[in-house]
């Protein structure tokens, strides 16, 4: 039996929602001076573009309705390989202009796969 694509789905949904929530009183300089504020945040981006990458392989016909899937799962490559050239500044942007609307995609393709 082929993995249910709803898991990463969910998975995503899962850690979008706990960034939403984390980062909501907290400033751009939180983030580049707090270690373990910055780790939290890049840990639950290197699992939404881990979700996104299985799911590209598990079924590209649902990861291809994420608008932006190719960079999430980019995102995910540097964060785990290039993790000395994270600029605090785009994930900052990320957190703010990017994850709602992922978050609204996620939860209409999870109503939509029901």
């Amino acid at each position: 039996m082929p993995p249910d694509p709803r898991k990463y789905l969910f998975d995503m949904l899962d850690s979008c929602r706990f960034v939403q929530a984390f980062i909501e009183k907290r400033t751009h300089e939180d983030l580049c001076q707090d270690r373990g504020f910055r780790s939290a945040v890049e840990r639950e981006l290197q699992i939404i573009g881990e979700a996104c990458y299985v799911l590209e392989r598990v079924n590209p016909d649902i990861c291809r309705r994420i608008s932006e899937y190719q960079r999430i799962i980019r995102l995910r490559h540097v964060l785990v390989h290039g993790y000395d050239v994270v600029s605090t500044e785009i994930i900052w942007e990320i957190l703010h202009n990017k994850l709602p609307l992922l978050n609204e995609e996620l939860e209409a393709l999870i109503a939509a796969c029901k």
